[in-house]
């Protein structure tokens, strides 16, 4: 295939975009250090903003090259629903009655396992949590972990090492954990349809392999970290703000249910959240603040990857389809780390008369590296949004979440190649 100009200038920005990332906090010093400044800086320096502003090069660059209505019939031809759906599940998740909701589910459990201080109760989240989102999606069980460490454990005080294993332990754990069903986990929904996998063949698939790996990640880092764990207290983490109405609970949670049912209907569930925010309006002493600006820059984010990514398709594919079964397992997870991991699977669900094996290393690949970067998987913006702030400089360093990745990732590859 050779690619026309544009392509080609796709996929350097879809490069520079990447650098970028590992950047941020060059950005943030320079807002120190030159302060006229600052607020340009401070921009280049959010995370979230990074794909955003290189799809914007893209389309101004496209418009130079082959016109605004060639631009413009390009932006109309990507899909959105992603950014749209995780920015609607975000804010609907992050809300106290959802939130109180998810805290005493963990806590229930969490008394049962005789561990000292917070270890039960972390060891719980990042099982529980992980494995919830196969049925309220990745993105919601992401923003619900998310908070729930950031309030119990984030907040605490907590060594530098801890959180980034904790943020490499919930990446992998969640990407893995989506894989029970077949409408959780991006990159299983972009072929579950076409190969017709449905809940049954999940389970029996990958669904019992990834919840293997999920608890051998989650026990491994609770044991590595078991004396700071253990110091933290049990009541750390009950969740913030008075008790909310039992009656407004469910509705709650019934607008998050909604929202998952409809969540490739984008007039549904953004009909649906808009109802959503005037209930939250009118009942706001039972709220904590809407985390809607955390949503719109991850929604920013994915919309940036969305329009970026439709430029790839002409060398991703190509060395996609090179691979071998066996060799193709690999190279999805490494493939993943620079991409999303929804593009990889969908590339694969357009050529036709690929063999199970291919299919199911294909997939398994994805998710596995799926917390790899920030970028590998699409909740990950999520849970950068909510979990940076307690972070030096406000900034996740991506070579630090890499290396955290590593060894859970390594733990999934094992589960998903010999079990």
């Amino acid at each position: 295939m050779t690619p026309s100009t544009i392509e080609l200038i796709g996929a350097a920005l879809f490069a520079v975009a990447i650098l970028h990332t590992f950047s941020t906090k060059f950005f943030e010093h320079l807002a120190h250090t030159r302060p006229v400044h600052a607020g340009l800086w401070h921009l280049l320096g959010e995370v979230e903003v990074v794909f955003g502003f290189w799809a914007l090069v893209l389309v101004l660059l496209m418009s130079a090259t082959d016109g605004v209505a060639v631009a413009t019939r390009y932006i109309d031809s990507r899909n959105f629903t992603e950014p749209m759906f995780v920015f609607a599940i975000m804010v609907i998740a992050g809300t106290r009655p959802v939130l109180q909701t998810a805290m005493a589910g963990v806590r229930l459990v969490a008394r049962a396992i005789p561990l000292p201080g917070s270890m039960g109760f972390y060891l719980t989240v990042l099982t529980l949590v992980p494995m919830l989102g196969s049925f309220i999606t990745e993105p919601a069980a992401m923003t619900l972990a998310a908070l729930i460490l950031a309030d119990s454990f984030f907040a605490s005080g907590i060594s530098s090492r801890l959180k980034y294993a904790t943020l490499g332990v919930l990446f992998v754990n969640i990407s893995i954990g989506g894989t029970l069903t077949p409408f959780a986990a991006p990159p299983v929904l972009m072929v579950a349809a076409k190969w017709d996998w449905n809940i049954g063949f999940m389970m029996a698939t990958f669904g019992w392999k990834a919840a293997i790996a999920v608890v051998v990640n989650a026990v491994g880092v609770t044991l590595l970290f078991r004396k700071e764990l253990s110091r933290l207290s049990l009541e750390t983490g009950n969740g913030k703000g008075d008790a909310v109405p039992l009656a407004l609970t469910v509705v709650h949670l019934a607008f998050l249910a909604g929202v998952v049912v409809f969540a490739h209907h984008t007039a549904m569930f953004m009909g649906l959240f808009l109802f959503f925010l005037g209930v939250a309006s009118a009942y706001a002493r039972h709220q904590d603040r809407l985390i809607l600006r955390e949503g719109l820059l991850v929604a920013f984010f994915l919309a940036g990857l969305v329009v970026l990514g439709g430029q790839q398709q002409w060398w991703l594919q190509p060395v996609l389809m090179s691979m071998s079964s066996d060799a193709v397992f690999f190279g999805a997870i490494a493939l993943t780390a620079f991409t999303d991991n929804a593009a990889l699977t969908y590339l694969g669900s357009l050529v036709e008369g690929l063999s199970d094996g291919f299919k199911y290393a294909l997939v398994a690949g994805a998710v596995t590296g799926g917390g790899l970067t920030i970028i590998a998987n699409a909740p990950n913006p999520a849970g950068i949004a909510i979990l940076r702030g307690h972070f030096d400089d406000e900034a996740v360093h991506p070579l630090g979440l890499l290396l955290a990745a590593l060894p859970p990732t390594i733990v999934a590859a094992l589960a998903f190649r010999l079990l």
